[in-house]
């Protein structure tokens, strides 16, 4: 038999799941002592700064007494690569009668929610802008900002009995900054006919203005040299058909990360203040291995991720390889303080010889975003544009059924 390349090789129903660009999954809430970055594996996207604190709530929230039962239900959710995974479906939380959530308007969830997050995001933010050391300072453009997400909170069960008792102590342990063992993902693939809606309603609702239109080919290296993170060259299309690298990134790290359960809504929430590192300076044989598995890739939409590459031209060596490629296509939106992105994307990771197709929405506030990487964290202003931030979101944004 012919040999097939492994990203040739189309999946059945018994593959693993999908790499977790579009369900992100963490335990509940963690917090680390504060300090340098502290990666996770190099296979792994997700790297959380040293002193993260990740952390989940319901809206309307528990009661102050042990008896939720009426007003709150859990209930499976069909996900298909959660349920590939693990052979059951997911739960999410739910209010048990429309009546559980009246008084949930925008005003009032966007207050709740600053208060909770505000203090943590100005505690972040300075451990963001403090942490940078200055041989990164020399080899890294590092930027931070404040994102929104859009999508569902997700529980499974796996060898823990998932409860209402057992959602209010991992609530609780966010407050308090401890560790829950119930599993918990945030699932950013929005349904077709909401994310189509979306491009209409919400740009509408919210008075935004066309920004930009791209498409990227994201090529994933891993540098056996540099194993704490993965090289992502963005790359954009040419006349020629060949691919130009338009920058280099390391892994993204998190700072904070808050999920709401947002039971009035159809869709729930995640608050995200991060940092993206460019790469500046790249050594030569960086440079030269990165421009060659580039320069390798031959453009075919017939398999995942929209690139393959000849047998052998996909390692450099022992220290380079291709461990991924993601093509995503999006459009993005604006005003002076958001810019609000609809991105499709089509992802393969190479180790796992999986893919995943997803569509993705999600909000980056710029004017919060400058203001913390600048230093100014003058409270009033930012809890006010935070506020704003999350009402227009709020009606904007988790429903469905949106007004055209």
């Amino acid at each position: 038999m012919a040999y097939l390349p492994p990203h040739k090789r189309r999946s059945g129903g018994s593959d693993p799941a999908p790499p977790t660009s579009s369900l992100a999954s963490l335990s509940i809430s963690s917090s680390s002592p504060r300090g340098r970055h502290q990666p996770r594996p190099s296979n792994n996207k997700i790297i959380h700064a040293v002193g993260c604190v990740s952390r989940w709530s319901p809206l309307p929230p528990f009661s102050p007494d042990s008896d939720d039962a009426e007003s709150f239900r859990l209930e499976p959710f069909a996900c298909e690569p959660v349920e590939r995974k693990t052979g059951s479906k997911p739960l999410v939380l739910s209010l048990s009668s429309p009546k559980a959530s009246s008084g949930s308007s925008a005003e009032a969830a966007a207050a709740a929610i600053a208060d909770r997050f505000l203090p943590e995001l100005l505690a972040a933010a300075q451990r963001a802008t403090h942490h940078v050391s200055p041989d990164k300072e020399e080899s890294e453009v590092v930027k931070l900002s404040l994102v929104a997400r859009v999508g569902k909170v997700l529980f499974q069960p796996g060898g823990l009995h998932v409860s209402l008792d057992s959602l209010r102590d991992a609530a609780k342990a966010g407050n308090e900054g401890s560790k829950s063992h119930v599993h918990k993902s945030f699932y950013t693939n929005v349904p077709r006919e909401c994310f189509e809606d979306m491009e209409q309603s919400t740009v509408k609702l919210m008075g935004l203005e066309f920004d930009s239109s791209k498409e990227h080919y994201h090529v994933k290296i891993f540098d056996k040299h540099r194993s704490d993170s993965t090289m992502s060259c963005k790359c954009t299309l040419q006349q020629d058909g060949k691919l130009a690298i338009h920058k280099v990134e390391l892994n993204q790290i998190r700072h904070l990360v808050e999920d709401i359960s947002c039971l009035s809504q159809d869709l729930d929430l995640r608050l995200m203040l991060r940092t993206k590192r460019i790469l500046k300076n790249l050594d030569p044989e960086v440079e030269n291995a990165i421009q060659s598995l580039v320069s390798s890739a031959i453009l075919d939409p017939n398999v995942k991720g929209g690139l393959r590459w000849p047998l052998g031209k996909g390692s450099i060596g022992e220290r380079f390889s291709i461990v991924g490629v993601w093509h995503t296509t999006y459009k993005a939106f604006r005003n002076e303080t958001l810019r609000f992105k609809l991105r499709h994307a089509d992802r393969f990771d190479h180790r796992r010889s999986t893919g995943e197709v997803s569509n993705e929405v999600s909000f980056k506030l710029i004017g919060i975003s400058n203001r913390l990487e600048e230093g100014n964290k003058e409270v009033d202003s930012v809890k006010e544009m935070l506020e704003s931030a999350v009402r227009m979101i709020w009606d904007s944004a988790l429903c469905y059924k949106m007004a055209h």
